[in-house]
């Protein structure tokens, strides 16, 4: 049997002491392990260094430890919605350190299986990975990575038994279950316990081996960061008909039996416009194989939300995982095409979509793991900045996500493919534009399909 506790600060007050490394759950606003972290605010413990995927918001989940300036130091994939956590970063008031998304659910990963490194593709030739060892298998660069192992973690599951065996409900999953592994000592919150023998033991997700302590909570917020329901029609921010051209494109790339991931913002239109009579299994890096439509009006459910995407129901069949499980199917190569946006793309294929230095700072999520492992990658994004600047360009100024590694761009103004060797070819153009407006507004040379000649 674990320890069983009904107030958070009872257990871990004496875990807690300053300058200690944690790791802690969730993605987004989801699963958040929200009493333990309310707990350790309430202590006063302080440099601290957090390992999370994100910070949640500013008034919400770890942001509530930037307010306090608890967190010295954050191990971090994205920076999100939390304006606090980019401040802090910007100013120089936070140590933040940088890591791809399916990196750090590996590392984590690995940290609790008692591998202390491992090679990755991810991040090859970008700035957070300068420095880094590198090695060459069968013709391609790998970079050396280092797992983690925190003093403590701090997760949130869903029921537990009280030998500590863990349920997870839905992608409320995501990084707990790695989180868990890769603490020392790891306190689990949950919002039942039961009787050992009461849950299905083929149901598990993570075993007791992993729980140090059990803490029962009541009267979960469950926020949701980005809400979006449907009647019907299609309210997403900005969209309009030269986005819907754009995403109707992108959907006739697609092929019965795809495996599609969808980037934040502006690529999820495209989840509208897949053909009714094709099945596409739409996959998400918190969990999810099989994303649904919108919901309706009251029938939004906290823990299905995918932080960012605003897609928060699933289809008959779904499949539910953790994100180290997510991104082993990205690295893999089992995602047949990806939809990114992007603020700049070269003329050969180089990606940056995820910080302009100095001025904002997303960080790079899982676009740096998509874009080295899908089969192909697709950008959608606006032909020009809102002042007119080109966002094809020769060479990428902003720091990349990837190089060579985007396969087609479609915008408003049109359709290019690009060969890491041959650049850009222009193969369509959008009813919104036309040959000499394209060459007008694209800064970098391109060649044209034979049917435009």
């Amino acid at each position: 049997m674990k320890p069983i506790f009904y107030d958070a600060k009872e257990a871990i007050k004496d875990l807690l002491k300053d300058n200690i490394t944690i790791a802690a759950g969730g993605f987004g606003l989801c699963g958040i392990p929200e009493k333990l972290i309310l707990a350790i605010r309430d202590s006063g413990v302080k440099n601290l260094t957090f390992v999370s995927n994100n910070a949640g918001v500013d008034n919400f989940g770890l942001g509530l430890l930037l307010q306090t300036k608890q967190i010295k130091k954050m191990i971090s994939s994205y920076v999100g919605e939390n304006a606090i956590f980019e401040k802090q970063f910007l100013n120089g008031e936070l140590e933040v350190e940088l890591t791809p998304q399916g990196t750090l659910a590996e590392k984590l990963r690995a940290g609790g299986a008692g591998i202390p490194a491992f090679y990755t593709r991810t991040g090859f030739g970008t700035v957070l990975c300068e420095n880094k060892e590198t090695k060459i298998f069968n013709g391609k660069e790998y970079v050396l990575e280092e797992s983690i192992v925190t003093d403590l973690s701090i997760v949130k599951g869903w029921k537990a038994d009280k030998s500590g065996n863990v349920i997870f409900r839905y992608t409320a999953n995501n990084f707990n279950e790695a989180c868990a592994k890769a603490g020392k000592i790891t306190v689990v919150e949950v919002e039942e316990i039961v009787e050992v023998g009461e849950l299905d033991p083929m149901s598990i997700h993570l075993p007791g081996i992993y729980v140090d302590r059990i803490v029962v909570g009541k009267d979960y917020e469950k926020p949701i960061e980005q809400r979006t329901v449907s009647d019907g029609t299609i309210k997403a921010k900005g969209f309009n008909e030269q986005k819907e051209w754009m995403a109707k494109r992108i959907a006739k790339e697609f092929k019965d039996g795809y495996y599609v991931n969808l980037g934040i913002g502006m690529p999820t239109l495209v989840g509208n416009y897949i053909p009714e009579d094709m099945e596409i299994t739409l996959h998400s890096e918190n969990g999810l194989l099989g994303i649904g439509p919108f919901p309706k009006p009251g029938e939004e459910d906290p823990d299905l939300i995918n932080a960012g995407k605003q897609t928060i129901t699933y289809k008959k069949g779904a499949v539910f995982f953790d994100s180290s499980e997510s991104f082993a199917m990205v690295r893999g190569g089992h995602i047949d095409i990806s939809v990114l946006g992007g603020m700049e793309v070269s003329q050969y294929g180089d990606l940056a979509n995820w910080m302009i230095p100095g001025k904002m700072v997303k960080g790079p999520g899982g676009a740096m793991d998509l874009v080295n492992g899908v089969k192909k990658l697709i950008v959608m994004m606006e032909h020009t900045t809102k002042d007119g600047q080109p966002k094809i360009v020769n060479e990428c100024t902003y720091p990349i996500t990837g190089k060579y590694v985007v396969s087609m761009i479609v915008t408003e103004k049109g359709v290019f493919t690009i060969d890491p060797d041959k650049g850009l070819t222009l193969i369509e153009i959008s009813p919104y534009s036309n040959l000499d407006d394209i060459k007008r507004t694209t800064g970098a040379p391109f060649k044209m399909a034979d049917n435009l000649k």
